[in-house]
């Protein structure tokens, strides 16, 4: 049986609790704050849409397989024609254009495609993708393809709204807006919610304002390393930052490398004698060229592509990009059928390596539908974090109008052993990661200016304990 402790009167008194210490980061609190706030509110319409057609992008995968199933799929039959017949019959059914590859039948189920491009009516970034059943040469149809990947036309249409919102290349400044912002708040947030006070970051038993934020904060420090993973990915093959982030790695000598496709040996110059305009089939033909990868080690799945003119050789690469990668190649000359070169995804550099799972695990294809399911639920909670923004922004000025703005002047309250660094970093950031800098230059300039008619208006704001405008 247990005793309470006891409680009299004469019971030693506790030791005085210390004085805290001086924390030197606390100065930077109100700066933090008031990038973060501002940068929520003006940032946050980009990052929703990058959020929404994320999400929908991710869930394309899936549904593509849906709606297009009859284009990929086939009855399983006993023995697979060869890859000749099979383009002979798409290039039967549409004469139009030019073959540019052939992804023969990876699977006893999937169709065998032959990409032709130069088809009237179709985009000019895009191929027509012929499908034709393996086993018989019947065509099953055919759709518009973009990419790498593969997208068909679905796919196609949510990535080219996630990433420019169908205005071109104009429209992907957004995307990039989006990616250069999103680790900057993030960053923001994470000193925001470790900075305060353990008791008031508890969620359970609040309500108002601060169960808002104690929902956002957490959401955020949980989502975070997703966040930073996502704005860094996003990164790298953006218009401006993306072209920086290529000259680096060219400098570094981590450049993507790819397979010599020039026609080696004596028969230089004549591979293509044997084919007619617009097909696939030049000097040794689709067949033995698949062979000869195959000899090499090339698995399914693979792309053949067809020399480019009378001095280039076939180059058959592997295109798969779930875990493990496939991304071996080989040059085959088109008319002796021999092997002029290899490149294995093994001798890739390692930032060329590190790029190209990035890139697919931000696409979703490195590990299929688990990968897809993580990123949905990230553009789930980059969702709720907005939401929550915007509504805290709301209970902050009490319901009945949109929220008091954090007052200006922090910066003067940071020591300038931090403020130095900080601007010094602020700055290489903003001159490599240019819709970064750009629009928080012209933040500064407005806000100066706002502070500025302020001060001549005798309502100026400095810091805590100063009137709110």
């Amino acid at each position: 049986m247990t005793t309470a402790p006891s409680t009299t009167t004469d019971e030693a008194p506790p030791p005085a609790t210390p004085a805290p210490q001086k924390n030197s980061w606390a100065p930077l609190r109100p700066l933090v704050l008031r990038l973060h706030f501002y940068a929520g509110v003006l940032v946050a319409p980009f990052l929703l849409v990058a959020a929404v057609t994320g999400l929908l992008y991710a869930a394309s995968f899936q549904a593509e397989k849906i709606v297009y199933d009859r284009e990929l799929t086939v009855p399983v039959g006993e023995r697979k024609l060869p890859i000749g017949e099979q383009v002979a019959a798409a290039r039967e059914a549409h004469p139009e254009g030019t073959v540019t590859a052939v992804r023969p039948s990876p699977e006893d189920d999937a169709t065998t495609r032959v990409l032709v491009s130069g088809v009237p009516g179709v985009d000019e970034d895009h191929t027509l993708a012929v499908f034709v059943d393996p086993y018989t040469a019947k065509v099953r149809g055919a759709l518009e393809q973009y990419g790498a990947t593969g997208a068909l036309p679905l796919r196609t249409w949510i990535d080219e709204f996630h990433r420019d919102l169908h205005l071109g290349e104009p429209g992907r400044l957004y995307s990039e807006l989006a990616a250069s912002w999103l680790s900057v708040i993030t960053a923001g947030g994470l000193v925001l919610w470790f900075s305060r006070r353990r008791a008031l970051r508890t969620v359970r038993g609040t309500k108002g304002r601060r169960r808002t934020l104690g929902l956002h904060g957490g959401v955020g420090v949980w989502a975070a390393a997703g966040f930073f993973f996502l704005s860094a990915t996003g990164l790298t093959w953006s218009a401006h930052a993306g072209a920086s982030i290529d000259e680096l790695r060219t400098s570094l000598g981590q450049a993507t490398p790819s397979v010599s496709a020039a026609a080696g040996g004596e028969h230089a110059g004549h591979g293509s004698a044997a084919g007619q305009a617009g097909d696939a089939a030049h000097g040794v033909g689709l067949d033995k060229v698949l062979a000869a990868a195959r000899a090499e080690g090339l698995g399914d799945p693979v792309e053949i592509v067809p020399p480019a003119d009378a001095n280039s050789a076939y180059v058959v690469k592997q295109v798969q990009r779930s875990w493990p990668e496939k991304q071996d190649s080989v040059a085959i000359d088109p008319g002796s059928g021999e092997v002029t070169d290899v490149l294995r995804f093994a001798d890739y550099p390692v930032l060329a390596k590190l790029t190209r799972w990035g890139i697919d695990l931000h696409t979703g294809s490195l590990f299929g539908l688990a990968n897809q399911i993580a990123l949905m639920l990230l553009a789930l909670c980059l969702i709720l974090l907005i939401v929550w923004g915007y509504r805290m922004w709301w209970q902050r000025g009490r319901a009945t109008a949109f929220g008091r703005p954090i007052p200006r002047g922090a910066w003067q309250q940071v020591p300038p052993q931090i403020l130095v660094p900080l601007l010094a970093v602020t700055a290489v950031l903003g001159y490599f990661l240019p819709l970064f800098g750009i629009p928080l230059a012209a933040f500064l300039a407005v806000d100066i200016l706002l502070g500025e008619i302020a001060h001549r208006r005798g309502r100026r704001s400095y810091g805590p304990g100063t009137p709110a405008q």
